[in-house]
């Protein structure tokens, strides 16, 4: 594992640039091309989620609401929870609004590229819809692009591994519960491999079910959770009120703080905020087009507009809260990291029962998590191959899974960002270079609007 660890951590620096420029170099060229159109209407994205719009008649599996869902399901989660810790533990209180910045810019990078999920949408060898990146390379840009589609689909099948998740939530199992002492005495090996083994078990019962399964647990788990969590962060806030502003205080001053002891100084604060917003909502990714593009829907510009919301909901929303909390516990001050640093802001806060609480939310995070990650992969696996041959990724996907949950943090959080790093080159290219398309689909789909109103 170390030898695979120094591998990853030596090839990583290679991937800096090149996406930064494409994350956000592209995604501000992005943001003034479309002259702020998916801030500017916001409302109407929310009333398309609603379903104010709805047609019954669209082509596609899943409401708008389920892919909404199903996507914030892959992305509100561990990422947000721990994927915030990490990055405090690793940049400081500053990297926050690095990650607010990546964030915002992701809307508008989620607005074009599920539109563009859903505007090329295919049919795989089984004759069902598909869409994403692979798709919209390969028919918007054509078939000497097609090397792109299949780099994608190659790193796509380590990126949406489950192994964060899984590595994770072993952590807070091992944390809140430490079982060598409450349950029965087994060597800390054994018992993440056991904790590994129960967890594979149950993500194979929900990922053998196929995409329906997936949309209507997803669906029913996640709103539900995030409430909870959200709840709890609330809770907190109001008993250390005093401390609310002091903490964004911090956050912003720190986020301006050239000498910062980060490695790579202040350039190395930024690139860990867009390494983790990318972590946590997946703008320019292009997993959620994978999601979306299979939404009934009659238009793409529709979509479009309820898929920026996923980074507002995810990073604005519930990694802000996280990050409070995680300060204003002090928790950011001590020595662990990821998911331990959340657990302990959460025991210090919340009378003593916070971890606990974290916990039963943490659990219903990562297998919503798990769930739809395996979708993703079995997609790529399925462009590269063929529908029947797709469907074996869930067995390497479970297999994992155990690996992942006896593995290191460092391990599991450097092969993520690579494979991350590495589906933006392909991905944003292509949305940059079809934004075009989306441009006056978008005029098309306002202009429709307004006749109708009038």
């Amino acid at each position: 594992m170390d030898t695979i660890n120094d591998f990853i951590s030596a090839a990583l620096p290679y991937t800096e640039w090149p996406m930064f420029l494409l994350l956000i170099g592209g995604g501000l060229f992005l943001v003034f091309y479309s002259k702020f159109l998916p801030y500017r209407y916001f409302g109407h994205a929310i009333a398309i989620t609603a379903g104010k719009y709805d047609n019954d008649k669209a082509e596609g599996d899943v409401s708008s609401f389920q892919a909404l869902s199903a996507a914030v399901a892959a992305t509100v989660g561990l990422g947000n929870i721990s994927g915030v810790a990490i990055a405090i533990h690793d940049g400081g209180p500053g990297v926050v609004f690095w990650i607010w910045v990546t964030a915002i810019i992701g809307m508008c990078i989620k607005f074009y590229s599920c539109s563009l999920a859903v505007m090329f949408r295919s049919t795989d060898s089984d004759g069902k819809v598909q869409g994403g990146p692979m798709y919209y390379i390969t028919q918007g840009l054509g078939p000497k692009a097609k090397p792109l589609a299949i780099f994608f689909a190659v790193c796509g099948l380590f990126g949406f591994l489950g192994v964060f998740t899984a590595n994770q939530f072993t952590e807070t199992f091992m944390s809140v519960v430490e079982p060598s002492e409450t349950l029965f005495h087994m060597s800390d090996l054994n018992w993440k491999l056991s904790i590994g083994v129960i967890l594979a078990a149950v993500t194979s019962f929900v990922i053998f079910g196929g995409l329906e399964k997936i949309a209507k647990v997803a669906s029913a788990i996640v709103p539900f959770m995030v409430m909870v969590y959200l709840i709890a962060v609330v809770v907190v806030m109001v008993l250390n009120a005093s401390q609310i502003i002091p903490s964004l205080k911090l956050i912003i001053t720190e986020a301006w703080n050239f000498n910062t002891i980060v490695t790579g100084g202040f350039w190395g604060l930024v690139i860990i905020g867009v390494r983790r917003a990318m972590f946590s909502n997946e703008a320019g990714l292009g997993s959620a087009p994978m999601y979306h593009g299979q939404s009934k829907t009659d238009n793409p510009i529709k979509e479009g507009l309820v898929a920026m919301l996923g980074p507002f909901i995810d990073t604005i929303l519930v990694c802000t809260f996280t990050a409070v909390v995680i300060i204003l516990s002090g928790a950011y001050l001590e020595d662990g990291s990821g998911i331990v640093m959340t657990l302990s802001a959460f025991e210090t806060t919340l009378f003593g029962y916070g971890d606990v609480l974290l916990m039963v939310i943490v659990t219903a995070f990562a297998m919503s998590t798990l769930f739809t990650y395996s979708y993703y992969g079995v997609k790529c696996l399925s462009f590269l191959t063929n529908a029947k041959i797709g469907k074996f990724y869930n067995w390497y996907f479970v297999i994992m899974i155990i690996f992942a949950a006896v593995a290191s943090l460092d391990l599991v959080k450097n092969l993520i960002d690579l494979s991350y790093a590495l589906m933006v080159i392909p991905n944003m290219i292509a949305v940059l270079l079809l934004a075009p398309k989306v441009n006056a689909a978008a005029a098309d789909y306002f202009k429709k609007i307004k006749n109708a109103k009038a």
